[in-house]
């Protein structure tokens, strides 16, 4: 993993972080969310990939690629029953080169913007409210 560097000189060696790396970011800021938030989650699935698929993208009628940070998948909480059958596990979409993307554009830590989109999407997961996301982010520095 790349950090910012203190010296100019390290700027010819940095690189954006690479898939399993943009993953780890995902891991640890999902491990700073607070804890009732997290056993929450249990069983939902965290991809990191460059792009969402093109079907994602057609589904969604996004303009290209560039047009999502991350994407729930799944049957959130709140339309959970036990008695519906097994179902394929929630899964949490973070799309690398988008979030990089708007890295480039804004004045955010990488690791702000990565707990951001994973707060948002695993706020789809519960139904929450923007101010119940914003909350958490709050509650995860």
């Amino acid at each position: 993993m790349t950090a910012s560097p203190r010296n100019l000189a390290d700027w010819p060696h940095l690189k954006a972080p690479s898939l399993s790396e943009m993953e780890a970011l995902a891991f640890a800021a999902f491990e700073r969310l607070p804890q009732r938030f997290r056993v929450l989650c249990d069983g939902i699935v965290i991809r990191v990939e460059d792009f969402p698929t093109d079907d994602v993208v057609e589904e969604m009628k996004l303009e290209s690629e560039f047009g999502i940070l991350g994407l729930f998948q799944g049957v959130g909480l709140p339309f959970q029953s036990v008695s519906d059958p097994s179902a394929m596990p929630n899964m949490i979409w973070l799309y690398r080169r988008p979030i990089l993307d708007y890295w480039a554009e804004h004045d955010e830590a990488l690791g702000s913007i990565i707990t951001h989109v994973l707060v948002h999407e695993i706020g789809h997961h519960f139904g929450l409210s923007d101010a119940d996301m914003e909350a958490i982010e709050q509650a995860a520095g």
